[in-house]
């Protein structure tokens, strides 16, 4: 390819904004009513790759293995391992590289299963991009796109890729990304002169930033490491990831382990030598003990819990976009909820229409195009009725939704709920969208703004224009003159706007969610669209609650959480929603409205308690939902938020918890979130704490395991050295014990689902570290009562029995080995059952105790490792005492529970 076409196909981004769009597009060869064809897309694609930035890079395997090799526990090993080769202890020597390799392949393969299974969670969302192509216009993935591509973009899109617009409707962008300018950008179609930095480029969009106003159409010019972001992209080195809250917890809590073990492994080498033992015994049983003491395993562990909980996660409809938001979940305490698709189904009828002659009753719920027109019980057809007529076309023309033929059931409706319900309502008057578009063909719309709350199109007839606008009820009677009556158009007074705001009271005092429609005629169709309107009538949709919600809103309430409804409809809608799904009980409540959160500057402190015990906010702007956010982090509080819309992004950004809907949320709104929610459903987000909470404390339950469980052995080793009695451990023996109990069970404990009763706690602290004061004060004891156990049994089989010492550190070993495996018992939550409770019923736990079991009854019959670890077989006395000795720290753990305060057992 010369290149001269290579440049027809992947233009200079200076060139593209200093020529006009028609340029632009001959230079790339494409039509916009047309777009590419497949044979041109398929040829470009292939030449260009996929429209991405290039990822960082893949951690491989054998990166993964090697990093195994980093932890200054394996360190210690390795010390051990040259000692014993130095000392001509081939068979220890040995050994201790087995166990090394033992520790590294069991850390590999769990960890490269998380990391797997991190990086499938990150391919479940993609970016999705609406293309024309062969002249229909088409959703694809993002990185399909080439240069050439014609794209159609609207409010609370992401832009795929840098394109030159040719078509532009009031459109912004944020390009904050790029250029740091934090006022959205409007966009123009015109050329520009001269060399212009990036932030003035204004008929150009670019790769990664957002659409936040208007709709346009444009020509991708530069996909991948060719766009803007990607000139930045490749500029910027690799910057390492940041570890989470809890991984940082992790690691602090394991570095304070390591200085605090390596002081009592001195304390126990210098006392044993002090004592006449062994040089190089006490040396070897002090890193031994060391490298037993410190679980290493426990970042590779929880990794693995949280991946797993991720999953669990995703299949409950729940997609967690940042790994730091698993650890939040489990403490938030205030979630604000939208109320349309996510407290109610989204799943929006026409029900009532408000003329100036009265109420029009529509018959026929959601989808159902069969449906009937009455007025004081009297069938009315919408056809003879100018009045009721010239509002349906209204809601049908002003409209951007689809829907199918009604005899292909196949296919369903797109577009906005809202949209949809008002086309099934001109349906069922027999006005469709199409045929009407014959007569009222679209010149120009002017899409929905948060600002103004109302949206328009205009339309050309034989007469001139006609506009279309449809929006909030206070929005459309400020901007109408005139009002349509069965006498025909009068003057709206303002005796008349109070009586429309009564008719929409009325509507949403039922319920209904509230629209008013507008039209007018003239000359110009560049008119302003909101001027001069004749009011035509209103209209309220019903949205019935989901059938989980009272259930849901009802676990919250036992969690300790509150729920706030934000929404923009009316707050009598508000309100009546709030008593439908249970969110409120007091008949006397009344929803607040969302001025009250304009300033919070300006409030006195009784202002903001108060309103932190308000549970409705009704007509919340965007920005006023980040002043709600605000309010409640003041108070410490750990706030959710969900949101769908582009402006909700700040507030979705500035939560603890941004919660995004997944159908019907916008991109942009996705892309600030921690969380998506697939369905869109309120019960997902309290699935979802709850699933946090699981982790949070399976991740507590393993750590105090092992901590508890390495603190016996510890002590154990510890007092027989100060005293100056025979180990009752070996070195090589303690390290079989760190590989056996430190991962197995601990493991298990990992992927527990978690207690029954973890919806009914108060959400923890969010400060509250991994062992709490209380935690530490339950190892102790734990720790105390497993090495009595060992040194008891060791004490009676050597002193009082007369056995030899192997056999005795054989019973003391094989004792501490299945104490610690009955001990997973003890973990259960204290309010939990003594013989059903999320310990016992799962099943990874029964696995791994089957398992271990198996490995240490390997070491005692497989005369090989036997030798190795200086086991020998206790025979049927010893496993009497190995038995009953091993049960005693379960059956004293669960007197604990029994008479001990249960906060110190409360996980």
């Amino acid at each position: 390819m010369t290149q001269t076409q290579e440049q027809q196909e992947q233009l200079d981004l200076r060139w593209t904004s200093s020529h006009s769009a028609e340029e632009n597009l001959n230079k790339l060869s494409v039509e916009t009513n047309q777009g590419l064809s497949g044979s041109t897309v398929k040829k470009r694609q292939e030449k260009y790759g996929p429209n991405r930035l290039q990822k960082l890079k893949h951690r491989s395997a054998w990166q993964i293995f090697i990093d195994q090799f980093k932890s200054p526990i394996i360190g210690l090993l390795a010390i051990a391992a040259i000692l014993s080769f130095s000392f001509q202890d081939w068979v220890e020597g040995v050994a201790i590289i087995i166990a090394i390799l033992l520790n590294t392949v069991i850390g590999f393969f769990t960890e490269l299963k998380a990391v797997n299974s991190m990086e499938s969670l990150q391919e479940l969302s993609h970016t999705k991009a609406n293309v024309r192509r062969d002249g229909k216009v088409q959703e694809i993935t993002a990185e399909e796109l080439v240069p050439g591509d014609i794209v159609v973009l609207e409010s609370g899109d992401l832009v795929p890729a840098d394109v030159r617009i040719f078509e532009a409707s009031k459109l912004q962008a944020d390009e904050s990304a790029l250029t740091g300018e934090s006022v959205p950008v409007s966009k123009t179609t015109e050329a520009l002169e001269g060399d212009l930095p990036l932030a003035e480029r204004t008929n150009m969009l670019f790769k990664g930033t957002a659409i936040t106003r208007g709709s346009g159409e444009g020509v991708v010019i530069a996909t991948g490491m060719k766009t803007e972001l990607g000139h930045i992209s490749s500029m910027t080195a690799q910057a390492e990831q940041e570890s989470t809250p809890l991984e940082q917890r992790l690691d602090k809590l394991g570095q304070n382990l390591i200085w605090v073990t390596l002081a009592v492994a001195a304390l126990v080498a210098g006392a044993g030598i002090i004592g006449g033992k062994e040089l190089f015994l006490m040396i070897q049983t002090a890193i031994a003990l060391a490298v037993a003491a410190v679980p290493e395993g426990l970042p590779i562990v929880a990794t693995v819990a949280l991946a797993r909980g991720m999953w669990r996660m995703a299949k409950r409809n729940a997609l967690i976009n940042r790994l730091s938001a698993v650890e939040t979940l489990g403490a938030t305490n205030i979630i604000c909820t939208d109320k349309t698709g996510t407290l109610t189904e989204n799943r929006m009828s026409l029900a009532q229409i408000a003329l100036d002659s009265g109420i029009v009753k529509v018959s026929g719920e959601a989808l159902e195009i069969e449906g009937k027109f009455t007025q004081d019980k009297d069938s009315i057809n919408p056809q003879e009725n100018d009045g009721l007529r010239s509002l349906l076309e209204v809601g049908v023309l002003c409209n951007k939704a689809s829907l199918p033929q009604f005899n292909e059931h196949k296919d369903k409706p797109t577009g906005d709920p809202m949209e949809v319900a008002l086309l099934v309502a001109g349906a069922k008057a027999e006005l469709r969208r199409q045929e009407l578009l014959e007569t009222y063909s679209e010149v120009r719309d002017v899409p929905f703004d948060s600002d103004t709350k109302m949206m328009a199109t205009i339309h050309e007839d034989e007469d001139g224009y006609r506009f279309a606008v449809k929006g909030a009820p206070e929005s459309i009677l400020d901007v109408c003159t005139q009002q349509l009556t069965s006498e025909g158009v009068e003057d709206l007074s303002e005796d008349d706007k109070n009586a429309w705001r009564e008719r929409c009271d009325q509507l949403a005092k039922e319920g209904l969610r509230i629209l008013a429609f507008a039209s007018k005629n003239t000359d110009d169709s560049e008119a302003e669209p909101y001027k001069n309107l004749t009011l035509l009538g209103v209209v309220g949709l019903l949205d019935p609650p989901r059938e989980q919600v009272k259930k849901s809103l009802k676990a919250c309430h036992d969690a300790g959480i509150r729920v706030i409804m934000v929404t923009g409809d009316q707050p009598v809608t508000a309100r009546n929603i709030g008593l439908a799904v249970g969110l409120t009980t007091e008949q006397e409540a009344e929803a607040r409205r969302g001025e009250e959160l304009q300033s919070l500057d300006n409030l006195s402190k009784q202002q903001k308690q108060e309103l932190q015990q308000v549970p409705i906010f009704a007509r919340v702007s965007p920005e006023q939902k980040l002043n709600l956010v605000t309010l409640h982090q003041q108070h410490n509080a750990i706030v959710a938020m969900t949101g769908d819309g582009v402006n909700d992004a700040p507030a979705l950004k500035k939560a603890d918890i941004g919660i995004a809907m997944g159908q019907r949320g916008t991109q942009v709104a996705q892309e600030a979130a921690d969380m998506v929610l697939q369905d869109d459903a309120f019960s997902s987000i309290v699935a979802a704490v709850e699933q946090g909470r699981a982790i949070f404390g399976n991740i507590r339950k393993f750590t105090l395991y092992l901590l508890s469980g390495n603190m016996g052995q510890i002590i154990a080793v510890a007092a027989t050295s100060l005293a100056g009695a025979p180990l009752p451990l070996l070195p090589l023996q303690i390290l079989f014990l760190n590989v056996i109990n430190d991962v197995f069970p601990a493991l298990a404990l990992g992927v527990g689902e978690g207690s029954p009763n973890l919806m009914k706690q108060k959400p923890r602290d969010r400060s509250e570290p991994i062992l709490p004061r209380r935690h530490w004060m339950a190892i102790v004891l734990y720790g105390v009562i497993i090495s009595l156990t060992v040194l008891g049994v060791f004490w009676l089989c050597l002193s009082r029995l007369g056995m030899e010492e192997d056999k005795a550190v054989t019973i003391s070993f094989l004792t501490l080995a299945f104490g610690r495996l009955w001990h997973v018992f003890n973990m259960r939550d204290a309010n939990s059952g003594l013989l059903r409770n999320e310990v016992t019923t799962n099943r990874y736990v029964w696995l791994a105790l089957l398992l271990c079991t198996g490995l240490l009854l390997t070491a005692v019959y497989f005369s090989p490792l036997a030798n190795v670890l200086k086991i020998v077989n206790p025979g049927l006395q010893g496993w009497g005492f190995i038995l009953g000795g091993s049960l005693i720290p379960l059956v004293l753990g669960q007197i604990l529970k029994a008479i001990l305060p249960q906060k110190w057992f409360a996980l």
